[in-house]
């Protein structure tokens, strides 16, 4: 079980651009974009003010790694483009609730090792403390400092965590057939 962490408010929790548009699109809303700043402008005014805080550069960015993923899709009407999640984004938006995401463990363990490293700058010090705390939130077990093992299979929710944050350029994923100190890791997540 996932306990909250109460140093961490959840607004700061929920401050990924990602996940606000995920959200967004999700409550049933469609952002509108057209190439007019004066279409920007109207749109964006009816948009909640904390919507209205977010870069556009920033804003649009995330919406092509979003489209990318192919989480989101576009639909146009000639004048104006909407951006539908799509039946991959909406499982996704229903799935990973952050409090309480987990990783399943299967029946059989194939053997391989997850591990996940980040580099994150001392300036951004709690974007640093929030994955640490939701890779032990997780399950993950410290191999070093600023790196976590697990042995089942994690990719979704590491991705998950990393686009969350907007983390993706401090994050590495490294899928390992083993350990030099392997004996102490499969004691810690009873696999002998």
């Amino acid at each position: 079980m996932i306990h909250k962490n109460k140093g961490l408010s959840k607004r700061k929790r929920i401050g990924s651009l990602k996940k606000k548009i995920i959200l967004l699109l999700w409550a049933g809303l469609a952002l509108g974009l057209s190439h007019s700043p004066r279409q920007h402008f109207r749109i964006l005014s009816k948009i909640p003010e904390e919507w209205k805080k977010i870069d556009r550069q920033a804003l649009e960015r995330a919406i092509k790694s979003l489209y990318e993923s192919h989480l989101i899709e576009t639909r146009s009407d000639g004048e104006r483009m909407t951006l539908i999640l799509n039946e991959q984004g909406k499982k996704l938006a229903l799935s990973f609730d952050i409090e309480n995401m987990k990783i399943e463990n299967p029946n059989k363990w194939d053997h391989k090792w997850r591990i996940v490293l980040f580099d994150i700058p001392e300036k951004m010090r709690r974007l640093r403390d929030s994955l640490r705390l939701h890779f032990n939130e997780l399950g993950f077990r410290e191999l070093q400092k600023s790196v976590f093992i697990h042995p089942y299979p994690c990719e979704k929710e590491i991705e998950f965590l990393v686009e969350f944050y907007n983390a993706r350029k401090y994050v590495r994923f490294i899928l390992a057939d083993q350990v030099d100190n392997e004996l102490h890791f499969k004691k810690k997540f009873n696999l002998l």
